[in-house]
């Protein structure tokens, strides 16, 4: 069955837009403070999870310059499934590692499953090949 379902598109471009914006941020934090984001891990329960992709170091600058470039065209509309998934892919093993185990504030962990949340939608739907009648 082909439902065909009205959205706005600026309510698309608004919710895309304001996604992209946590990557942005925290790819600056990534890369203008690579230091405390290391020493982060390294005070986290599950840091061997962050130990496997490599060094932290390098991992934390790899994943500032990933989200900073996924994040823009998240940002413009550029190849959005795909920064998506990329995006989704850097968002799941940061929140294995810093995120679950600390178990008094899950408001973090819970914020990075809203956002896992955001990038499936824009990875499920393909706007670019379907029809979205402007409200």
């Amino acid at each position: 069955m082909n439902t065909k379902i009205l959205v706005s598109r600026r309510s698309i471009q608004v919710f895309r837009v304001m996604l992209s914006g946590i990557f942005l941020v925290a790819s600056l934090h990534h890369l203008l403070n690579v230091d405390k984001t290391v020493q982060r891990i390294d005070q986290a329960n599950f840091k061997g999870i962050a130990y496997f992709f490599g060094h932290p170091e390098f991992m934390v600058i790899i994943s500032g310059i990933v989200m900073l470039l996924a994040g823009s065209s998240l940002l413009i509309g550029y190849k959005t499934r795909w920064s998506s998934i990329i995006l989704l892919a850097v968002l799941i093993p940061i929140t294995l590692t810093i995120q679950v185990g600390q178990i008094t504030t899950l408001g973090p962990l819970f914020k990075n499953v809203a956002i896992s949340g955001g990038l499936l939608f824009f990875i499920l739907n393909d706007f670019k090949d379907q029809q979205i009648t402007k409200i």
